[in-house]
């Protein structure tokens, strides 16, 4: 999975070029964890249900775990 930081904090990014830098970064942030929930649903998905069962998991649970709702 990807690491991104979100500690660091933006100064110096005022007006419309630090506006459009933070659309830009919160694009990017979108795509990483829509490919991050992705990722993860094709993984739990290939485990057979004895497997997923092992770890606390049902096919139910697939959606939940892998949008980080739970």
């Amino acid at each position: 999975m990807a690491a991104l930081d979100t500690t660091r904090t933006t100064t110096g990014s005022f007006g419309l070029v630090g506006r459009i830098g933070a659309y830009f970064a919160s694009v990017v942030n979108a795509v990483v964890e829509w490919n991050d929930a992705r990722v993860t649903r094709n993984t739990l998905s290939g485990l057979t249900d004895r497997e997923l069962e092992d770890i606390g998991l049902c096919r139910g649970d697939i959606d939940v775990v892998a949008d980080g709702r739970s």
